[in-house]
């Protein structure tokens, strides 16, 4: 496990047994996370397929923690602390996660999250500790430039148009610190 520059939210590497068949590794296992202080009970699990250069968020469910990997292709994986107590407010981290790294981000209530599609045929795993309801969605620009976000992509992106219309994070949660 490794820390992020945003309090509560780690990287996690689970094991990887690969040999010249392919490869094993477990995804999640209650005691293990827990061990980990992980004890969010998971409720729900999504999946995204998405191809190079579409970017999808940033959304935030207030009461939705989200474990989060990939198990084909890669992605730059953003998450934004949005929780107006924490000494991080307003700060974002960005991590690459793929199906070679093995990587998977924790990501606690009260982040925003977006990823953006670094190759084609991403498969993106959620694990959810809510079920999904749109009324306790929100969500903020992904080019916001107060957050300064820094996309590592040249190329045009594909973006949804709900996503394009989303507002700043001023206009979501305030200003930042």
């Amino acid at each position: 496990m490794r820390d992020t520059n945003l309090a509560g939210a780690v990287l996690i590497i689970p094991p990887t047994f690969a040999d010249d068949r392919g490869y094993f590794k477990e995804s999640y296992v209650k005691t293990k996370y827990h061990a980990l202080g992980i004890t969010d009970e998971f409720v729900q699990d999504s999946l995204s397929c998405s191809s190079r250069g579409v970017l999808r968020g940033l959304h935030s469910d207030p009461v939705m923690s989200k474990l989060v990997y990939v198990v084909r292709g890669e992605v730059f994986d953003v998450i934004v602390d949005t929780r107006s107590d924490s000494a991080t407010f307003g700060n974002w981290h960005g991590v690459e996660l793929s199906e070679q790294n093995g990587v998977q981000l924790y990501v606690p209530a009260g982040f925003l999250h977006g990823f953006l599609a670094l190759t084609d045929d991403v498969i993106f795993c959620y694990k959810q500790s809510a079920e999904y309801a749109p009324g306790r969605e929100i969500a903020v620009r992904f080019d916001d430039p107060t957050l300064g976000i820094e996309w590592p992509f040249s190329e045009e992106l594909r973006v949804s148009p709900k996503d394009l219309r989303n507002p700043n994070f001023s206009e979501a949660f305030g200003k930042r610190r």
